[in-house]
């Protein structure tokens, strides 16, 4: 009986969406907040190297928002997540280069990338089971 509970819950539509809002929340948020602050986002992209600032805090806001509307939204949710991963990806090979840092700073650094490849690894799943669903709506 407790299994059929659980799958049940699993199996919502609210489950669903609300897990799709959980997953994008770090890049809607940021892109929010980027918008929002947008000197404070410029200043972000500038300190990083990022130049020009407010051309790369543009697109960083476009690609937030608009992944993880695809993704919430249960359309092109692939395209959405695709393009969060790749950004997570450059996030990782550009700022948080670990391997170019000593001591605690290192280490903090790396434990940040890996959160973003475990972020990755989820943006994935929400593309296979998207993909799923949209194979049984098919059938």
């Amino acid at each position: 009986m407790g299994e059929e509970i659980i799958r049940t819950i699993l199996m919502s539509r609210t489950t669903s969406f609300v897990a799709r809002v959980l997953l994008t929340l770090p890049f809607w948020s940021n892109g929010l907040m980027k918008l929002f602050d947008f000197s404070g986002g410029v200043a972000e992209m500038e300190h990083f190297g990022f130049l020009p600032g407010a051309a790369f805090n543009l697109a960083t806001i476009i690609v937030h928002l608009a992944g993880s509307a695809l993704i919430v939204s249960g359309r092109w949710v692939w395209l959405g997540a695709g393009a969060l991963g790749i950004f997570n990806a450059l996030t990782i090979l550009l700022v948080h280069r670990f391997w170019a840092m000593e001591g605690h700073q290192s280490v903090v650094t790396l434990y940040t990338a890996e959160e973003h490849i475990g972020m990755i690894g989820g943006l994935i799943l929400v593309s296979i089971l998207a993909a799923r669903g949209e194979a049984t709506t098919r059938s």
